[in-house]
């Protein structure tokens, strides 16, 4: 009995010894996992402090190869659900929901993680109209990014109904009548952060070299009144 006693230690040890450091929950499980290699591996949680005005939150979902990897979910300090995102190669895969404070289901977002180790990925473009029909296999440049692909959904909280909703292929926002807005034509709120700005908006026009020249070679001295060709006063 000794000896089983003695033989079940050694593998208990022997299983923490595989990790540089970690933590123990409550119910006596390893979390917070670090290899090592230095990575993080396994059940993570994770807490997060209130700082400058911004809420504290906790979250908690798996590590794999220190990137975050399946559903990860997180909470408000008071217990509240307020996101459950999805990841794949540590980016955003799948649907991603997020919620109020009080709990309302705020939004949905669609995204579409793209593989690290291939410089370029095959992505499937889906019939607008029929979500279970592929239209086309789409290959695209990986820049280690993931992309917006499918469709987003802004809920009223309150109420829990939508009141808009996006379509998106390969990060681009797609119309009603399935055409693809270009970025330099997005409508007012999708780009420009509301603001309708033209390339030459804002910019002043570049001076006349003969001006420039007459800048530099009277500067220091005392100010001289120069006939613009305006009339009047």
């Amino acid at each position: 009995m000794r000896f089983l006693f003695c033989f079940i230690l050694f593998i208990s040890l022997n299983s923490f010894g595989q990790w540089k450091s970690y933590t123990m929950s409550v119910r006596g499980d390893t979390l917070n996992r670090v290899d090592m290699k230095g990575r993080k591996q396994g059940p993570w949680l994770i807490h997060i402090d209130g700082l400058r005005g911004e809420k504290g939150y906790e979250e908690e979902g798996y590590f794999e190869n220190d990137v975050k990897e399946g559903t990860w979910k997180r909470y408000s300090l008071e217990g509240i659900k307020i996101a459950e995102e999805n990841y794949h190669w540590g980016k955003l895969n799948g649907v991603s929901k997020y919620y109020t404070y009080n709990g309302g289901l705020l939004r949905e977002e669609s995204w579409r993680a793209m593989d690290p180790a291939n410089p370029f990925d095959t992505v499937a473009v889906y019939d607008l109209h029929d979500p279970t029909k592929i239209k086309e296999r789409v290959v695209v440049k990986n820049d280690g990014i993931a992309l917006k692909h499918g469709v987003w959904k802004y809920y009223d909280p309150a109420e829990g109904t939508i009141v808009k909703t996006e379509k998106y292929q390969l990060d681009k926002l797609i119309t009603d009548n399935g055409e693809t807005v270009d970025d330099d034509l997005k409508p007012i709120g999708f780009a420009n952060d509301g603001k309708n700005k033209s390339d030459t908006a804002g910019k002043k026009m570049a001076k006349p070299q003969a001006i420039i020249d007459y800048e530099k070679k009277n500067s220091g001295k005392k100010k001289i009144k120069v006939r613009d060709g305006q009339t009047g006063n």
